[in-house]
């Protein structure tokens, strides 16, 4: 019996007619759009130990260039260049730098320990490392704080279900892909990125 009660439960999950029957303006399907994206954001917070979480962009590099141009918006130091961990994902590098040559940002890169050495507006940190390493980041977090910097993070999501959550040890911007939840491909882009916020 309890076989027959999940699997019903299944069909009536991924039968079409729950959710097509309804244009996007009824009220049927909205609620049900806004449910699933408070729940996703409340995830997101939930996981990343941050205070706000967006409904979702393009993919982790678009979100790390959105949370640079954010940095840059919140300076207190009047730097115009951002570092970027030497840890981080290539592509995500490539998509920062494209964004900020027309800003007329200095994207600067090395190891992540040597950010706290110069004033940036604000330092990019892969979390864990594209080579899967773990670090603890909370000494250089303060660091970069006491030089008015501000740290995003690109943090594997599904890895802070066990890892300390980057929002608990200083950081300002959480950002990242939701694929690692099996999220498909589609929608006009790759697979949805995440991005959070201290309040």
């Amino acid at each position: 019996a309890a076989g027959f009660a999940a699997s019903r439960d299944l069909d009536i999950l991924e039968s079409p007619a729950w959710y097509t029957a309804y244009t996007p303006y009824q009220p049927e399907i909205s609620q049900g759009r806004l449910e699933a994206l408070i729940n996703f954001q409340t995830m997101v917070c939930d996981l990343t130990g941050m205070a706000i979480a967006n409904a979702s962009l393009l993919d982790e590099a678009t979100a790390a260039a959105e949370a640079m141009t954010l940095c840059l918006r919140s300076d207190k130091t009047g730097s115009k260049v951002f570092f970027v961990a030497d840890s981080v994902l290539p592509q995500t590098l490539d998509v920062v730098r494209t964004r900020a040559e027309p800003l007329g940002i200095e994207v600067t890169t090395g190891p992540a320990q040597t950010a706290a050495a110069a004033a940036y507006f604000g330092v990019l940190l892969q979390y864990p490392a594209a080579d899967g390493e773990v670090e603890d980041y909370r000494a250089l977090v303060q660091a970069v704080h006491a030089r008015g910097g501000l740290v995003a993070v690109a943090a594997d999501l599904l890895a802070l279900a066990l890892l300390v959550p980057p929002g608990e040890w200083g950081a300002d911007v959480v950002l990242g892909s939701a694929q690692r939840f099996g999220v498909p491909l589609g929608y006009g882009g790759p697979h949805a990125a995440y991005f959070a916020t201290r309040d």
